[in-house]
């Protein structure tokens, strides 16, 4: 009974869950919380190792679950740390979201030994989710031009350059996190990517700042103009690009300025962008933002409604999704390392577990996944007797 009750789920699971949504850490969650401690695998032949019980492979994995949840919990207090030291908390316009950075990082990231991976991920993911609402509703376009000087500049008088204290706060945030994570990079990579690491910055403030403008002046852009900019401003670049430094592979500047490297980023930008855009079309038409569905319905002369104009746009992140499995699968010719192809597909599975039924990293729908990675260990009582 119990073989065909895990059966079940897994069929059940499987529906719930599409490859390109299962993120790995829910899924192995969910696996042992169903594990069949009586069954045997049915492959060709059914067997079992003769002096290895299920229970025992249950233990195992419960026990490295658990170990590494214990790292994890660690590094979030860590990275509420720094928030509070870098006065992120104090910027009262700005969605306090660092157990949902933290949150994507540990759900695909998991091994222990990808510690700084996950630190960069989720730093990162903090502090573009801070930008995106100071150019969104906190800053003046001043503001948001001053910004963007500091960082081109990047060695600069904060006690005179910054024109205001929200800028101030945030350039030093910038600063001294990018010159850490460059500095942990070195020792990996063994040369210095702080160039890179802030060039990959400078192209979001600016791709925003573009946006701000938009908005500002009523000028509407082409969807070609809007998407090719929201790979970039859907603020990604930040998050993925600076932890394929931490994941293995040494990485040449060669194979960060390739095509195949770019066309990663690419694909992934515009399912990130078109995914926030469709979820989130209502609120942003109620605050006056621009968004794909909007835009679509426009190049069709308003004969699409925004249902249809969904539909269309969920055609296309499908297209893109599937090159982009296309692209991280192939090996022939590749010049990016696997372990960096996988990190913008584990990515793209965050991207669709965040936007499978709603915005949900602008809501408290992902509260529960985040309890279940970070939180809630796995007891061995309730295995035993599911």
């Amino acid at each position: 009974m119990q073989i065909l009750v895990s059966r079940i789920f897994q069929v059940d699971d499987a529906l719930k869950f599409p490859f390109y949504v299962n993120v790995e850490r829910l899924k192995n969650r969910r696996n042992m919380e169903h594990y069949s401690v009586d069954g045997t695998s049915i492959l060709k032949t059914s067997y079992c190792l003769p002096n290895v019980r299920n229970e025992d492979f249950l233990r195992l994995a419960v026990e490295d679950f658990n170990i590494c949840q214990e790292i994890q919990r660690e590094e979030l207090k860590h990275l509420e740390r720094w928030v509070a030291e870098n006065r992120l908390d104090k910027l009262k316009f700005a969605r306090q979201k660092s157990a949902y950075c933290y949150f994507s990082a540990a759900a695909t990231l998991f091994s222990p030994e990808l510690s700084e991976a996950r630190l960069s991920w989720a730093k990162n993911g903090v502090l573009a989710t801070v930008v995106d609402d100071f150019f969104d509703i906190g800053g003046s376009i001043e503001e948001l031009e001053n910004l963007i000087q500091l960082v081109e500049k990047w060695d600069v008088n904060v006690a005179f350059d910054c024109c205001s204290e929200h800028v101030k706060i945030i350039f030093l945030a910038l600063y001294h996190t990018l010159s850490e994570i460059a500095a942990n990079a070195f020792k990996f990579q063994g040369r210095s990517v702080l160039s890179h690491i802030v060039d990959i910055w400078l192209k979001l403030l600016n791709s925003m700042l573009r946006e701000a403008k938009w908005i500002r002046d009523k000028s509407v852009p082409t969807m070609d103009e809007y998407v090719t900019n929201g790979v970039v401003s859907s603020g990604l670049g930040p998050i993925v690009l600076p932890a394929l430094y931490f994941v293995g592979p040494l990485l040449s500047e060669e194979t960060v300025c390739s095509a195949e490297y770019q066309t990663l980023f690419k694909l992934l930008g515009i399912c990130g962008r078109l995914l926030n855009d469709i979820h989130s079309s209502e609120r942003e038409y109620k605050e006056g933002k621009l968004h794909a569905v909007s835009l679509h319905m426009v190049l069709h002369d308003e004969a699409l409604t925004a249902e249809e104009s969904i539909r269309d746009i969920s055609s296309l992140i499908y297209n893109q999704r599937r090159e982009l499995l296309r692209l991280v699968l192939q090996k022939k010719g590749s010049a990016v390392p696997q372990a960096c192809k996988d990190l913008f597909w584990k990515m793209s599975k965050v991207l669709h577990l965040f936007y499978m039924k709603d915005d949900g990293y602008s809501s408290q729908e992902m509260i529960h996944a985040v309890k279940a990675v970070i939180h809630e260990p796995i007891t061995l009582y309730e295995q035993f007797h599911h």
